[in-house]
């Protein structure tokens, strides 16, 4: 199929490169030229293990390209993909849904015959509706368009396996009359008219007559691979759809902020949270994943969507039924200060004047991703109140320096180690837990340590003579 994908940011970019490593024909567009452009040269604008290789291979294919115009994209498909972003409104606690208005208000005008516009994007409930008001005011006398919402599911470096092959697939259309999980193919009629290559060429209109959904049936032929290998495919009306997403980030920040709310139980009655963690995940309803006690949730994701959705709520009038992510949301900022406390402690009272070690400064490992970051927070913080601190990330060090261009940014773990009086391990990097605790004791001032993450073997660099702290564990 020839589709669109609108916006080339962390979710559009790999939604592009993978729906051409299915197969298909795909345009991505953006209205930064820049990122056009470097994206066309097969650079990716964000660090993704494994996306450089899948946009380059695809490019050279013939199969991606990327684009600033929206006359040809909506010449060149009739199943256009929205992934813009929706960050927190400033001032507010609300998600900004402006991008996605602003692409629709572009988008819309040029279409002719039937077209399908398909939501990615994290949003609030009720903004599909509203978008397809807005298109259906826009729209050409000739042209019909339906708008249905797909949302994401990747997680940051899993991201390309995540959508060659997710664990579920939803798909909120108008007018469904139940939430049905269902596999079997889509009816023969249901499917999309075959349409000729082509970017520049008009690409006609679905066959008629048109189904009750021609989302659902664009959607089953552009994942067709996915549901020959069983993926659960469930069709649900555009609230519900709209709600998946952001109901299991919430869940996961919930899960998170549970452990480490226990973490903190944990430390005034001298229990040992890890050891509490790996057997509340053997208890096969409880699950052992999200239960790692640490440093806490950051990125562009959890922070943002817990409390869009907590202001969506009190917009619907329901408030009450969400005040408790208000509390989730405290337990993890709690988490930061933590750190800074246990440093200023392991520095005899006060970090000023001394050299202090950060090992990662991404929110999480295998990205390059720094928004909302505990680790880069935490340096922050603890530069605010005098420390002289390295920071040293394997791939995030370029965008903290946009945010904290004050931090000393090392060229290796060793380069941030060395004179340290405190090492932290905020972001739990392999090759920081790799790490030799014998060599790393000969590169710093003073062996201390704080793990973060309760990622590192705590005997092993205990008896390379480092004193170690952690949240959530006494140890001795």
């Amino acid at each position: 199929m020839h589709v669109t994908v609108i916006g080339t940011g962390y979710l559009g970019a790999t939604h592009a490169a993978c729906l051409a490593q299915l197969g298909h024909q795909v345009l991505g567009l953006d209205t930064d030229a820049h990122k056009v452009a470097a994206l066309n040269s097969g650079t990716p604008p964000f660090f993704e293990p494994g996306l450089p290789e899948l946009l380059r291979r695809n490019l050279a294919a013939g199969r991606l390209q990327f684009t600033t115009d929206y006359a040809l994209a909506a010449r060149y498909a009739n199943v256009h993909f929205l992934a813009v972003g929706t960050p927190q409104r400033p001032g507010s606690y609300a998600a900004d849904v402006s991008f996605l208005h602003a692409a629709i208000r572009a988008l819309a005008p040029h279409l002719r015959g039937h077209h399908v516009i398909v939501g990615k994007s994290t949003v609030p409930v009720g903004t599909a509706q509203a978008l397809q008001e807005l298109a259906d005011t826009l729209a050409a006398p000739t042209a019909t368009i339906e708008l249905a919402w797909n949302p994401e599911f990747l997680r940051e470096g899993h991201a390309v396996a995540d959508s060659l092959r997710p664990d579920r697939i939803v798909l909120g259309v108008q007018a469904c009359p139940a939430a049905v999980l269902s596999q079997h193919p889509a009816p023969e009629a249901a499917k999309p008219a075959k349409q000729q290559p082509g970017p520049s060429a008009d690409r006609g209109s679905f066959a008629e007559p048109a189904p009750p959904s021609l989302a659902e049936a664009a959607l089953r032929d552009i994942y067709a691979q996915a549901l020959a290998q069983g993926t659960a495919f469930l069709v649900t009306d555009l609230q519900t759809a709209e709600l998946v997403k952001v109901s299991a980030n919430a869940f996961l920040a919930t899960k998170i902020s549970f452990i480490n709310a226990v973490s903190e139980i944990c430390e005034a009655t001298g229990a040992d949270v890890v050891a509490l963690s790996q057997a509340l995940g053997l208890d096969q309803r409880i699950g052992p994943h999200f239960l790692g006690a640490g440093l806490g949730f950051g990125g562009g994701c959890l922070p943002k969507d817990i409390r869009a959705f907590m202001a969506r709520a009190g917009e619907l009038g329901v408030d009450q039924a969400l005040t408790f992510l208000r509390e989730v949301d405290a337990i993890n900022q709690r988490r930061r200060q933590r750190v800074v406390d246990l440093a200023r402690e392991a520095c005899g009272g006060a970090v000023r004047g001394h050299r202090i070690a950060m090992l990662g400064c991404a929110f999480k490992p295998n990205s390059d991703d720094v928004r909302d970051s505990p680790a880069l927070a935490v340096a922050g913080a603890l530069a605010l109140a005098g420390a002289q601190v390295a920071v040293y990330d394997p791939q995030g060090m370029a965008n903290a320096a946009q945010e904290y261009p004050t931090l000393e940014y090392a060229d290796c773990a060793a380069s941030a180690l060395r004179g340290a009086h405190l090492v932290i391990l905020a972001t739990e990097w392999q090759e920081f837990c790799d790490l030799d605790p014998h060599a790393a004791a000969g590169w710093v001032a003073c062996p201390q340590l704080i793990d973060a993450r309760n990622a590192l073997p705590v005997p092993a660099w205990q008896a390379a003579g480092w004193t170690v702290r952690a949240l959530g564990r006494t140890l001795d």
